[in-house]
């Protein structure tokens, strides 16, 4: 439970799918099709979390997945959004935490994310989290050809944080292997 939120973590349930219109107002928030939101839900439902209010609304969300071979092997955060009236309670420091914690509880090497290029806020928020930049991805928004930040965090597998050493050239989105 976020602090002072007076709202409850649970998972990610297909319902929630109509009710994302107060969470997914923001236009930095990635929308997808149902049948995404559907094959998240089923295959990693422990990645997926959901925020409910006292009256039944979803006020926030993280849908992640694990991938990866070897030490590759990591959690990935999809999508995470907090409503704007739920902002600044903590939630999405929580739902942050209950991915990473699934992360290591599959021994994963590290937790990633992909986030806009200008989307500053989120960035300062990730860092807060301890994400680093560790590569730039050249064009990987399809919708405007925008620039992607690769942010990571090291878990718990990883102690001398390897998984988070900074590239140092930027890469195309069909350099981006984990296998």
């Amino acid at each position: 439970r976020a602090q002072g939120s007076m709202a409850s973590l649970r998972p990610f349930r297909c319902s929630d799918l109509l009710q994302m219109g107060l969470t997914n107002i923001n236009p930095l928030t990635e929308t997808y099709h149902p049948g995404f939101y559907y094959e998240y839900i089923s295959v990693w439902p422990e990645y997926c979390n959901a925020f409910e209010t006292m009256s039944g609304a979803m006020s926030a969300y993280i849908l992640g997945k694990v991938e990866g071979k070897g030490k590759l092997w990591h959690g990935h955060v999809t999508a995470v959004t907090v409503a704007p009236e739920f902002r600044r309670l903590g939630m999405a420091r929580d739902l942050m935490t209950s991915l990473e914690d699934t992360t290591d509880e599959h021994g994963g090497y590290f937790v990633d994310l992909f986030v806009r290029e200008r989307n500053a806020l989120a960035i300062g928020m990730y860092r807060k989290f301890g994400y680093e930049v560790y590569r730039r991805v050249l064009g990987y928004y399809g919708d405007n050809g925008e620039d992607a930040y690769d942010m990571r965090r090291a878990g718990r597998r990883d102690v001398l944080c390897q998984s988070t050493i900074p590239m140092d050239r930027p890469v195309r989105p069909s350099e981006i292997s984990f296998d």
